[in-house]
């Protein structure tokens, strides 16, 4: 990674960036923005699944916020990517960035495997909130909107963290 950072750090596209003033602090404003966008959904979703709330019905509410989750990611992709054009030898090579990628990837999997799940059994997810839902199953699905929240949390966790660390 750090080759890929050095040579990163030599392009004319990384050198506009460092020197263009506005572009980093804009790009990580719409950045930090998108985060909390994507992880509002995720609670949102996670919480109808944990029974917190209960105005809609699991699908409404994965069909509510699942297209701003995948929305944000999309724009998380394109700032993120800006971001590392600007600063390579911070981020590529960083520990913090690498397992925020690895959380990322995980979360997102998780994510495209609740939709898939929520389109393909709707009825199923209809009752998993209900009282017909089999104890072991609502555990199962508990604890997995418990371990999605947390995925999704060390995105954010390692995200931040990364302002934090000294680039080498």
């Amino acid at each position: 990674m750090e080759a890929i950072a050095i040579w990163l750090a030599e392009t004319s596209a990384s050198d506009v960036i460092q020197k263009t003033l506005w572009v980093i602090p804009v790009t990580q404003t719409i950045h930090i923005l998108s985060i909390a966008m994507v992880f509002c959904s995720v609670v949102m979703i996670e919480f109808r699944i944990l029974g917190v709330t209960t105005s809609q019905t699991i699908e409404e509410t994965a069909n509510r916020f699942v297209p701003w989750i995948f929305g944000g990611v999309v724009v998380l992709a394109l700032t993120g990517s800006v971001l590392i054009v600007g600063e390579p030898k911070r981020s590529l090579p960083s520990y913090e960035f690498q397992m925020k990628m690895l959380y990322l990837a995980v979360a997102i999997g998780f994510t495209i495997a609740f939709v898939r799940s929520v389109r393909q059994h709707a009825s199923v997810w209809a009752t998993a909130s209900g009282t017909t839902a089999t104890a072991n199953g609502r555990t199962l699905v508990n604890v997995l909107a418990v371990i999605a929240l947390l995925v999704w949390g060390m995105v954010v966790v390692y995200g931040r963290w990364i302002a934090y660390t000294v680039p080498h």
